[in-house]
């Protein structure tokens, strides 16, 4: 009878330890930045140009 119950015991303190079985690891999420360009940035340079040309047109 003793024996019994030592198994008893033992069985439920066996299946309390495993009952939430392996955690999976907990990463935190990759964060990438991507380099961004403004619309105005491709146009200065036509605009100078532009600008340069008038100037040019003007002075004669």
């Amino acid at each position: 009878m003793k024996k019994i119950a030592l198994a008893a015991a033992l069985s439920l303190a066996a299946s309390t330890a495993f009952a939430g079985g392996m955690a999976e690891p907990v990463t935190p999420p990759v964060v990438v930045k991507q380099k961004t360009t403004t619309s105005s940035g491709g146009i200065v340079i036509p605009l100078l140009l532009l600008v340069a040309v008038a100037a040019a047109v003007s002075s004669n």
